[in-house]
């Protein structure tokens, strides 16, 4: 497609939380990053792009490897590191950084995202549509099954392992909910509230981005601990704030007479907010946007 269709969109500020990674990791995510934005900024969809890492490790022995791409030639204008001293999860280490920058646009990246080379650009190219507030890259080798009209990229929500999001729709939301979700679900929830407040959520599947996610034994996929606790909390959190406090408490239950460890914990936190006043204020009670279904927030394209 010619660069003609391309928007034009300012500046770019690309967000990405760590919490003890490796920094070879990082190293390998910036210079794929580099590569996307110099290919970005030549296109013209944006005259200025910069990194901004918030770190919610347990100690600052990161900086260093961050800092280090702040030297020599480079398609980042600025590359900023931020120490938070706590570990405040995904959603309220984002919206740290949300207050830090005042780009026109904000794309939220995993610190192991590996970004082709085009992938800012296709991303860029889905918000020729004023009316889109988020645009989601494929994950490889891994794809999301959600579906998603082929036609014209709307989906369910987007995942924020590498999705480009308006600042403007992202400051009428006050950012993500991180009072209700810590890990898990924060995009899912931002996601339905963007196309609550009247925008587009769209997939791009021409914005490929590498995620080194794999599947154990058998093909299945392998969860650890957070990811199986913050992933059950969530859930039900979800559930109620969308208006399915039906769902919510059939999870409660199924959760309580699992025997599971971890599912009992989630459960027993689930419990305490609920008794303490604490879920969250309830939305979409026509159920225009929110989507349950075998456990998953889209239809599927494809089990895994």
């Amino acid at each position: 497609m010619a660069s003609e269709s391309l928007p034009t969109l300012g500046r770019l500020r690309v967000h990405s939380i760590l919490y003890g990674n490796e920094a070879h990791r990082i190293d390998q995510a910036v210079a794929h990053l580099e590569r996307a934005a110099h290919v970005a900024l030549a296109a013209g969809v944006f005259d200025r792009v910069e990194l901004a890492y918030g770190d919610c490790s347990s100690r600052d022995v990161l900086r260093e490897t961050v800092l280090a791409h702040n030297q020599g030639e480079s398609a980042l204008a600025a590359v900023e590191y931020h120490f938070f001293n706590e570990n405040l999860g995904s959603a309220q280490g984002h919206n740290r950084l949300l207050d830090l920058g005042n780009s026109e646009y904000v794309l939220i990246m995993n610190p192991d995202i590996m970004m082709a080379p085009n992938a800012i650009v296709e991303l860029a190219r889905a918000f020729s549509d004023q009316k889109v507030g988020m645009a989601e890259a494929k994950q490889l080798p891994i794809e999301h099954p959600k579906q998603y009209d082929p036609a014209t990229g709307d989906t369910a929500w987007a995942a924020t392992a590498c999705t480009l999001i308006s600042r403007r729709v992202a400051s009428a939301l006050a950012g993500f909910d991180h009072e209700t979700f810590f890990l898990y679900c924060d995009d899912v929830d931002f996601s339905w509230r963007v196309k609550l407040a009247g925008y587009r959520v769209v997939y791009c599947p021409a914005a490929s981005a590498f995620h080194d996610k794999r599947l154990g034994e058998g093909g299945q996929w392998s969860v650890g601990w957070a990811e199986k606790y913050y992933s059950a909390e969530a859930a039900m959190l979800l559930a109620y704030k969308y208006s399915r406090e039906d769902l919510a408490e059939q999870m409660l239950t199924y959760f309580e007479k699992s025997g599971d460890a971890v599912w009992l914990k989630a459960a027993e936190e689930y419990t305490r907010r609920k008794q303490a006043g604490e879920l969250p204020e309830q939305l979409d009670a026509a159920h225009k946007v929110a989507v349950f279904t075998n456990g998953a927030y889209a239809n599927h394209r494809f089990t895994m």
